[in-house]
């Protein structure tokens, strides 16, 4: 039973944005007497599982917070309401707007969420079947065909150039079509207008058993240990309110803990497994007959960093490939982006 109301703003920011162009590790806090309400950031999709789970078994009114999760329809104006401070927490993959958002001094991330990692099925990447009838039948024929993003600076645009660049091409050998939505991509994948793009498995693999479309490879073998998403919050919440920080990423990695446990390493009983789809069912497929939703839930799984452990490695490659291609500036730091001292880092 879900504790705290819901709100959708994803017009609202998305108007806003168009106009503007665990419990080891570090420690976290302990819980406060007087509970605090925050807004979450939210999107229906299986990598946000760790919040729903957290919310609806109580992990977060352990750490005396009170929930209210702000949907929207895109990880952009979740980063714009952040930043406007209409929103204090959210996950999203690392893009160009965020780091541009990050060097004005508005937000950071303070932690790692999904992770692309060997031997879990990940994001795929998938080819149009005129396509791939046509020859492109692995990702590294590439060069000469054309691949959906939603727009230049995405964290779809930096796993094209990834894979080209794995597979002994350059990026200009693709044509990246910016299409602006996930929506729209599908809709030009199914129907030849785009040939490639890549995505998470719980539509990755649906797509992949239609007639239109054909998966031709996994992102994780060309970026093995690619960070994709992140926690982050506002630049003034990460450097005063530490406690808060420390909190939310309490409760958060117990819901990563049981969703990995449940659906990744397989190590609960299936009434667990079960108790754990249900909850993200209710969220990210409300209007889908649970039959359905459950094996998109569990195709769809991916690895969620245990206590939100950030992957430096990687997010400094994805920083300096975002500079490398001119769509930031070269003179932000790491550190302008990212604030380690939350979490692990590896």
């Amino acid at each position: 039973m879900r504790r705290t109301t819901t709100k959708t703003l994803g017009s609202l920011f998305a108007a806003s944005l168009a106009a503007t162009t665990l419990m080891t590790g570090p420690a976290f806090a302990e819980t406060s007497a007087e509970s605090e309400t925050i807004q979450v950031g939210a999107l229906r999709l299986g990598s946000h599982a760790p919040n729903y789970i957290a919310y609806e078994r109580g992990y977060f009114e352990e750490q005396n917070l009170d929930v209210e999760f702000v949907f929207f329809d895109a990880a952009q104006p979740m980063a714009v309401a952040i930043a406007s401070g209409d929103v204090d927490f959210g996950l999203t993959a690392v893009s160009g707007a965020l780091i541009n958002l990050a060097d004005r001094g508005a937000v950071k991330v303070v932690g790692g969420a999904l992770q692309e990692e060997p031997g879990v099925d990940g994001q795929m990447i998938l080819a149009s079947k005129p396509t791939y009838d046509r020859g492109l039948t692995s990702p590294e024929q590439l060069a000469g065909y054309s691949y959906g993003i939603t727009q230049a600076g995405s964290s779809f645009h930096y796993m094209a150039s990834k894979i080209a660049q794995a597979s002994g091409f350059e990026t200009s050998d693709i044509t990246l079509r910016p299409l602006q939505g996930v929506g729209n991509i599908i809709g030009a994948l199914r129907t030849g207008q785009i040939d490639a793009w890549s995505i998470v498995p719980n539509l990755g693999k649906p797509l992949s058993n239609s007639e239109e479309i054909v998966g031709i490879g996994w992102v994780a073998d060309y970026i093995p240990d690619y960070q994709v998403t992140t926690v982050f919050t506002s630049a003034e919440i990460a450097s005063e309110q530490g406690d808060l920080v420390r909190r939310y990423l309490a409760g958060f990695s117990k819901g990563v803990a049981d969703h990995n446990a449940a659906l990744v390493d397989k190590t609960t009983d299936a009434e667990e497994v079960d108790a754990v789809i249900r909850i993200i069912a209710d969220y990210i497929a409300p209007d889908q007959p649970y039959e359905r939703s459950s094996v998109s839930i569990q195709n769809g799984a991916m690895r969620i960093n245990e206590n939100a452990r950030m992957n430096v490695t990687n997010l400094r490659d994805q920083l300096e490939w975002f500079q490398q291609e001119g769509l930031v500036s070269t003179d932000i730091a790491f550190e302008t982006v990212f604030d380690t001292q939350y979490v692990d880092t590896y």
